[in-house]
């Protein structure tokens, strides 16, 4: 069982930066799989990036790359998101997300933490 706590959300102006953090329980964290998804009002909830247990492959939606970047800290149990030169549109609820291999699906979600970006 792994539980998932996301930080580090808020209002920023658009060309800003913030930094996500996820924090997860468990003393497997490093087996995992991490990532993060978003959801923005009206809309489906959509994939962002997602980083493998080793830190050593990530993979990023189009609309966020070379603008974001996901990281992690295995001895921290933390996976992060710098987000920079933020844009309206990247406006949601991001979500941090656990799942055993990159062919599972993701079976641990966190509670989501808003991101807000004004124009």
């Amino acid at each position: 069982q792994v539980q998932l706590v996301e930080s580090g959300g808020g209002l920023v102006q658009a060309g800003g930066s913030l930094r996500l953090s996820c924090a997860a329980s468990g003393r497997t964290f490093s087996n995992y799989v991490m990532g993060w998804f978003r959801q923005a009002p009206g809309k489906e909830r959509e994939f962002v990036a997602r980083i493998i247990g080793s830190g050593g492959s990530t993979y990023y939606a189009d609309s966020v790359k070379g603008r974001f970047t996901i990281s992690r800290d295995n001895a921290k149990n933390t996976v992060y998101l710098q987000m920079n030169s933020l844009k309206p549109e990247d406006t949601a609820v991001y979500y941090c997300a656990a799942r055993y291999t990159l062919h599972s699906e993701y079976a641990y979600w966190g509670q989501g933490t808003q991101v807000t970006v004004s124009s």
